[in-house]
């Protein structure tokens, strides 16, 4: 598997650089694009306008700021917004530890191979469940473990997928939060509260604006 990594290896931008922030930024960001500053939190909601999940974006400077304050903690979980796949993933891809990050596409070769797999294998398993052992229809001719593959030939049921965005509460606070960006006043209440649990915009006195830095 890792000589057919080596052939077919995506070029991720984290896989370019140990920073643990730089992995933990693109982690966060579903490895779209790096950010390599810490930006007041106003600044990073504007920044993240299409990313979705904006909420991921706040617990991003809040974590930047609590590891600028003390360190990065040994429980990668301790800093807001860090699950257990992605302390994972920066652990193993930027401090070296022996812990296999275990996202959708490494939990699904493995259960489909009745196989376990140790760290070094992480960014094989992550590409070879991303391009070759598919959800639905796995490409196993392509594969370098079909040779031993109990579910070598099959096909799945597809996975449950997430309702649609178009008339979703989630679209209804995204078109708030783009009204504040843009200084606008947003005219749904739920949504703006909503948006106030989360951290990702500030209410007072009827006014809503997006949340300063801490001092």
């Amino acid at each position: 598997m890792l000589d057919w990594f080596a052939r077919n290896a995506r070029e991720l931008p984290w896989r370019a650089t140990r920073d643990p922030y730089a992995i933990l930024v693109s982690e966060v960001m579903a490895q779209q694009t790096q950010v390599g500053r810490v930006v007041p939190p106003a600044e990073v909601i504007t920044e993240w306008q299409g990313l979705g999940y904006n909420r991921r974006a706040v617990n991003l400077h809040r974590a930047a700021r609590q590891v600028a304050a003390h360190g990065w903690p040994d429980d990668l979980t301790e800093l807001p917004g860090v699950g257990r796949y992605t302390a994972d993933a920066v652990a193993c891809f930027a401090f070296g530890r022996d812990v296999l990050p275990e996202d959708v596409n490494v939990r699904r070769v493995q259960e489909r191979a009745g196989a376990t797999f140790t760290s070094a294998a992480a960014q094989a398993l992550m590409d070879l469940g991303a391009t070759v052992c598919l959800a639905r229809v796995p490409r196993c001719g392509a594969c370098p473990l079909e040779g031993g593959c109990p579910s070598r030939g099959r096909r799945f049921e597809p996975l449950r997928k997430q309702g649609p965005f178009e008339g979703s509460f989630r679209q209804r606070r995204s078109a708030a939060l783009r009204a504040v960006v843009a200084g606008q006043k947003p005219d749904d209440e739920e949504a703006v509260a909503a948006l106030a649990r989360d951290g990702l915009v500030h209410v007072q006195e009827g006014l809503v604006s997006l949340p300063s830095p801490a001092p």
